[in-house]
């Protein structure tokens, strides 16, 4: 938000320069973050008087002008500015004036000597405007200096402000919080009722109240609509990020930035019948004073009248019944909506408004008839006009509920022992009603402080005027203890070390999805939805972080990024009706924590050693198993939703599910417009953190022996099955069993498949005899044989 200095201290006038009421304001929560001036320095630029202008005898687009200081003999100025007219006042740089970046200098131009230059706004760096000479009040003094007569030395504010001080959107707003921090005397606009001089109005109503609690009006007939807005109020308005647009407009711009009171102005003789505030209705349509033609429905509120919808509440006015420079009878509106009826209305249509920022926020609710009065006091000041009576129509109004600070939790919040009496004193300056107790404050909040709900609110206040900066930043006195980590269990940082050693990179993603995603990758028909997404494609909350990485890739790739690993540690968001609600739980809600990953394009980076291949499935497979270590994982043909069919499975640990691992979907792959397969794992978080204590072996000091068994099967039995038989079933003596070759083709009968394990047979306390080897074969060939039909292959 944009404050000018000289608006703000014609309001308050604390004894302080300009630096240190910047810094005073970021101090109390109102950051100012830039304090630039109007205009750059410049010298030697005054009034000048445009006495004469004749052609130039040398040049067409030139004019020769004789121009008056005031002082002396005029001075003779080559021009070419095609708005300069005899009679006009604008600045005059004289020789020897200093510009941004020019020093003038008598010259001679088509055979001419011009005695100076006459200047635009951009020449004195106010704007970018260089269309033709800026136009001086006709008031201005001759000779007079320009920086004075424009009030150039004003400093602008740019203050950035938290979404819960909307009471400071204004300039009243920020004045009464230099008041409140310095003491100084606040000077409010002078607010005067303006009787009215005829009966006419425009009959309203409010249908829907619970989004409309008070609605003010005025008819004011026979106005001029094109008067010309007042110097000082144009300038004000330039000042703080407004443009000029005409008289009528102006009034209600200023009276919003002055007061925080958004109004909007009608051509009554284009409103049919009486006006209603109610909720929109399905089909209907409106177009905005932008020009855009929007649709409205049931979940935004409208202006209406006869015809329908005239404009979107506390957004936009609409386009049929705008004041224009025609407009003899005008309505002023000043109406009170809540937060929750206009939040997010105005991004749904993908723009936002003066007035839609502050509504949404909360606006004054006790100043509707304020904001009419000095409105009317303006236009008739400047486009006259015969004023109707005001009406105000109050149907709802927000609650005030009282908030109690207590005294000593407010010390103990604070860190320092603000006594009481202080306290008192700070909210008499911001001008907080309150009762006092033995042990605290019962404040009630005014009606433009939606801010303070609890106490936690009221303790930011005592902060903030107390003086942050008064608060000393003593080191925390409790001692620090180191607690030893338990070897079962192993943090999120170790994971993301892991990961990032096998030359994955680490990816933060929004919780937030498009809905499509949760559909088509998670299988999730029901998602969380939000109820006031930042944007349409992020509307729901995620159950997979599958779809982020995926996007990740798919923006990469697209910037020519041939080779991509990267991960993501982070919640998914489920459904759960078993959940409560708890410190650190929402009710119905489970929030996993997910560890995921996904590759593309080249296995290995590129080198001499080996030749580039394609990362595949069993590429992340020893990822995985390299994450779950030193616990086995196993892995189970399964379809999912976000994977291939026929290259996807189901990773399990002990027996339960830990996660997914696969080659992303065909038609996914499709859909992010990727020329190669992405590989993908996710699995629970919760899980990995868990690992075995490690117990020590003895090892043997006696060989290994080795054998090699190779079987027949049926082509269709997994070979997990035949291991876990195996390995559930072994002699003691075995102790490991791999497979290191699969054949399926030729010479072999229909329907079978050959399967050859490496067996490790060794003993803690004795060299094996092959005689004890081949008993144990023998078992093992005889427990393939009676669980699964195998027979030894010849």
């Amino acid at each position: 938000m944009l404050i000018p200095e000289s608006w703000l201290r014609a309001l308050v006038d604390p004894a302080m320069n300009t630096e240190e009421l910047a810094h005073l304001l970021t101090m109390s929560g109102l950051e100012v973050e830039s304090c630039t001036p109007v205009a750059p320095p410049f010298s030697g630029i005054v009034v000048g008087e445009v006495l004469t202008v004749a052609k130039h005898p040398n040049a067409d687009k030139l004019s020769l002008c004789s121009v008056s200081t005031g002082k002396g003999e005029p001075l003779q100025i080559v021009c070419g500015a095609p708005n300069v007219r005899a009679g006009m006042k604008a600045p005059l740089a004289i020789v020897g004036a200093k510009l941004p970046g020019l020093e003038i200098k008598a010259a001679k131009m088509r055979g001419v000597e011009s005695q100076g230059m006459l200047c635009s706004a951009r020449e004195l760096g106010m704007s970018e405007d260089h269309s033709g000479l800026l136009e001086l009040p006709a008031g201005a003094q001759a000779g007079a200096d320009v920086r004075e007569v424009l009030a150039l030395d004003d400093q602008v504010f740019e203050i950035k402000l938290t979404p819960n001080k909307a009471d400071c959107l204004s300039v009243l707003g920020v004045a009464r919080e230099v008041a409140a921090l310095t003491r100084a005397k606040l000077v409010a606009p002078d607010v005067k009722a303006v009787a009215a001089k005829s009966e006419a109005k425009l009959a309203f109503g409010i249908t829907d109240a619970e989004g409309c609690g008070r609605f003010t009006g005025r008819v004011i007939r026979d106005v001029n609509a094109k008067a010309p807005t007042p110097d000082w109020m144009r300038q004000r308005l330039e000042r703080a990020g407004q443009r000029s647009i005409s008289a009528l407009v102006d009034v209600t711009n200023y009276v919003m930035l002055e007061l925080g009171r958004p109004l909007h102005v009608y051509d009554q003789d284009k409103v049919s019948g009486a006006i209603d505030v109610r909720w929109g209705r399905p089909g209907e349509k409106l177009k905005l004073l932008n020009e855009q033609v929007v649709d409205v429905d049931g979940e935004v509120l409208c202006i209406a009248d006869g015809s329908g919808p005239i404009g979107l509440a506390g957004i936009m006015g609409g386009d049929s019944t705008k004041a224009d420079l025609e407009t003899k009878n005008i309505f002023l509106e000043s109406a009170f909506f809540f937060p929750e009826a206009i939040a997010g209305r105005a991004r749904r249509y993908n723009f936002a408004s003066d007035a839609s920022h502050r509504f949404e926020r909360g606006v004054d609710f006790d100043n509707n008839v304020a904001g009419i009065e000095r409105a009317t006091q303006l236009v008739i000041e400047i486009c006259g006009g015969e004023p109707g009576p005001t009406v105000d129509l109050v149907r709802k109004l927000p609650e005030r509920k009282a908030v109690t600070m207590r005294i000593a939790r407010a010390q103990k919040v604070i860190g320092v022992p603000v006594t009481a009496d202080e306290m008192a004193d700070i909210f008499t300056r911001l001008s907080l009603p309150f009762v006092r107790s033995a042990d605290g404050f019962t404040v009630t909040p005014p009606s433009y402080r939606f801010d303070i709900q609890i106490e936690e609110d009221l303790i930011e206040e005592v902060a903030r005027i107390y003086g942050f900066e008064r608060i000393p930043a003593n080191p925390p006195t409790a001692p620090a203890v180191m607690h030893a980590e338990p070897e079962s269990h192993r943090s999120l940082h170790t994971l993301r070390a892991q990961l990032a050693g096998r030359d994955y990179q680490e990816v933060v993603n929004f919780s937030f999805v498009d809905a499509g995603w949760e559909a088509g990758l998670a299988g999730n028909a029901d998602p969380i939805r939000l109820l006031n997404p930042i944007a349409s494609h992020q509307s729901v909350m995620r159950s997979t972080l599958i779809g982020g990485l995926v996007e990740n890739i798919r923006y990469n790739a697209a910037r020519k990024q041939s080779r991509i690993r990267i991960f993501e540690v982070g919640r998914a968001f489920l459904r759960d009706a078993s959940v409560k609600d708890g410190p650190l739980t929402v009710a119905g809600l489970h929030q996993p924590m997910r560890v995921a990953a996904a590759a593309y394009g080249t296995a290995d980076e590129e080198q001499w050693g080996t030749p580039a291949r394609p990362v595949d499935f069993y590429d992340l497979k020893a990822d995985v198993e390299a994450l779950v270590w030193p616990r086995q994982a196993r892995f189970e043909a399964a379809p999912h939703p976000a994977l291939h069919p026929g290259r996807s499975a189901r990773v399990l640990v002990d027996g339960l599910p830990l996660g997914w691992l696969g080659e992303l979907h065909p038609r996914w792959q499709a859909m992010f417009e990727l020329p190669q397969p992405v590989v993908a794992f996710e699995l629970d978080a919760a899980s990995l953190k868990s690992v075995p204590v490690p117990r020590p072996e003895h090892p043997s000091r006696f060989p290994p022996v080795v054998r090699d068994l190779a079987v027949l099967v049926d082509a269709a039995l997994p070979v997990q099955a035949l291991l876990d038989a195996v390995l559930a079933e072994k002699p003691a003596i075995v102790r490991s069993v791999g497979l290191f070759d699969l054949y399926q083709g030729k010479n072999l009968p229909v329907g079978r498949k050959s399967l050859a394990f490496r067996i490790v047979m060794q003993d803690t306390e004795k060299t094996l005899t092959d005689a004890e080897a081949d008993s144990a074969i023998a078992q093992m060939v005889e427990l393939l044989g009676r669980r699964f039909g195998a027979t030894l292959r010849s």
